[in-house]
């Protein structure tokens, strides 16, 4: 009996010494981790105050600092961002989709920017401001040599505000007095029948109450006999998580889990259900999205194919499952911190496991199989993560050509299209519009007026070659071989222009539709041709293809290619045009 109360005793003092052990152990791991934090808090502080006492010249605090930051939020995700004073607008247009400004966008063009696009109904509409306009002033001060950022800040302001704009147009300057608003961008910038029971909607950012924009589209369409519906995703960036539910619940009952959060800190678990009837939850329902379309749109997409309540048709999508949240910090700035992860139905994330390798637009790259698992949707289907979501029916892209690309980031089809807009002046509808072989011609006219002239990727590659073995003096042993080269390879541009014809053609019409009807004109114009948009609403009118795909009977998966143009631009091409808004 001794014996067993002394094996108790022991055994109770060795758990205690074991816990205090471990109690001491996590409270000298969180010292040391707090001795390290405060360690390098105070070298980095040291290094600036020797920086700024003895270099050499003199130190831009703001920038050094700035750069310091940017580069210490790189080592961990792509999304968690710093935002200096100066940048505030920009994350309250991010959130909001609200600013206050004229209503336009604007890119850089030479000395000055030009307005590219400009807002149905805005200031900048209602005096006759029109894409190509060059802004040369504002309230007499010039703009000459001024970034678009220097520029977007002389024209935001508070709404209600006065401002004076000089517009150069054909070589006259013209002075408009114009008042600034609260700019709204709208979520839903197009919705129509593409026939007789086919609705479709364009829904373009998650800002606050665009599920007020999607949920009208919706019963409006409705109301217009639609029987079927394509919801349109493609370049849509995301926004707010909460809105992404809403927009779920139009289509799905009460009840469903829509996404799950998980993060480090117990506040940031959370679940997300669909709460209110819905609009329709039985209606035929096609998504199409991009590599563009990220984050909630991800969980749009994601969670009506894990609740197999539509298809999902175009690209595999961005690659984007980690939640952010705003963080005020000193001084009037911010920072954008990744705080979770989320999860839809089937428990799959969305987020690329390795984003350190992405594509040339940010979005999910190559994935090696080792890191793609399996799940399966409400009613068995399997569907995959490691990055992203997989459409049903994929629909793959080429790239455009070497030469539509230069022509349409070295802006020959904008400036074309406003010569266009203002040699016809009668076009009143897109119907009335039709882009001619003679209107064509006239094109590669005034690309010969303005001498354009392009090197291909394969010139460039050889140009490259030359020089090196000019270096190395392989060239003059090897000259008659690389001049064989350069006329095997020399691209000729009568020749692209007539092989390219269609896709230069389909950027120009875009450009030019926009200009007489705006964004939603264009869009109308553009999807009658989309490829996209008829593949999802073939499957949509052929209820026995569509019924296989969401039972998981349709063993495979549609690839086919085109070139990704109007209103389907890639994003990478678009963000080189630098658009600002305002």
């Amino acid at each position: 009996m001794k014996k067993i109360r002394s094996v108790r005793i022991i055994i109770i003092v060795l758990s205690v010494l074991l816990v205090a052990g471990i109690s001491t152990g996590f409270l000298a791991s969180q010292e040391t981790r707090d001795f390290r934090i405060a360690k390098n808090l105070d070298i980095f502080f040291s290094l600036f105050r020797e920086l700024n006492t003895f270099y050499v010249d003199t130190i831009d605090p703001d920038k050094l600092i700035k750069a310091g930051i940017d580069n210490m939020l790189k080592t961990l995700d792509p999304y968690t961002v710093y935002f200096p004073e100066s940048e505030a607008d920009e994350f309250a247009i991010m959130t909001t989709g609200k600013y206050g400004g004229i209503g336009s966008l604007v890119r850089p063009s030479g000395d000055y920017v030009v307005i590219s696009e400009v807002y149905k109904g805005f200031p900048a509409d209602r005096v006759g401001i029109k894409p190509g306009d060059i802004l040369k002033k504002v309230d007499g001060t010039s703009l000459k040599g001024l970034s678009t950022e220097k520029v977007s800040e002389r024209l935001k302001g508070n709404p209600g505000t006065e401002i004076n704009v000089t517009i150069e147009r054909s070589g006259k300057e013209t002075d408009y007095p114009l008042k600034r608003e609260k700019i709204i961008m709208p979520s839903v910038p197009y919705w129509g029948m593409l026939d007789s029971k086919t609705g479709y909607i364009r829904f373009t950012s998650f800002t606050q109450g665009c599920v007020d924009d999607v949920k009208t589209a919706l019963n409006l369409l409705k109301n217009s006999n639609a029987q079927q519906i394509i919801l349109d995703l493609r370049g849509n960036p995301g926004g707010l998580l909460t809105e992404a539910v809403e927009i779920v619940n139009l289509f799905v009952a009460e009840g469903n889990e829509v996404v799950s959060t998980k993060g480090k800190e117990k506040q940031f678990y959370a679940n997300y259900k669909t709460t209110k009837q819905p609009v329709d939850e039985k209606i035929p329902l096609a998504i199409i999205i991009n590599r563009s379309s990220a984050s909630a749109s991800e969980i749009v997409a994601g969670a009506i194919q894990d609740l197999d309540r539509g298809i999902i048709v175009g690209q595999r999508s961005y690659g984007k499952g980690l939640v952010q949240v705003e963080r005020p910090l000193s001084y009037n700035t911010q920072l954008k911190v990744t705080i979770a992860k989320y999860y839809i139905p089937s428990g799959r994330c969305i987020q690329a496991r390795d984003f350190s390798h992405p594509n040339e637009d940010g979005s999910v790259g190559i994935i090696p199989d080792s890191l793609i698992s399996e799940f399966k949707t409400k009613d068995g289907r399997i569907v995959k993560d490691g990055g992203g979501i997989t459409p049903d029916i994929e629909i793959l892209s080429d790239p455009l050509s070497q030469i539509s690309l230069e022509l349409f980031l070295r802006n020959y089809i904008f400036d074309f299209a406003t010569n266009y807009y203002w040699a016809h002046p009668d076009i009143k509808s897109p119907d009335q519009f039709k882009f001619t072989d003679q209107d064509y011609n006239d094109f590669k006219t005034f690309l010969l007026n303005r001498n354009f002239n392009y090197k291909t990727g394969t010139e460039e590659s050889l140009n490259d070659l030359i020089t090196n073995a000019k270096k190395e003096k392989y060239y003059d042993i090897h000259k008659e071989l690389f001049n064989d080269l350069e006329k095997d390879v020399a691209h000729n541009l009568d020749q692209d222009l007539k092989m390219f014809k269609n896709e230069i053609t389909d950027l120009l019409e875009d450009e030019i539709v926009s200009r007489y009807f705006y964004e939603n004109g264009a869009i109308a114009y553009t999807i009658k041709n989309d490829e996209q948009v008829l593949k999802a609403r073939d499957i949509l009118n052929n209820k026995e293809e569509y019924n296989s795909i969401l039972k998981g009977t349709s063993g495979a998966i549609l690839v086919t290619k085109k070139n990704e143009l109007a209103i389907t631009k890639p994003d990478n091409i678009q963000s080189k045009r630098d658009l600002e808004p305002l």
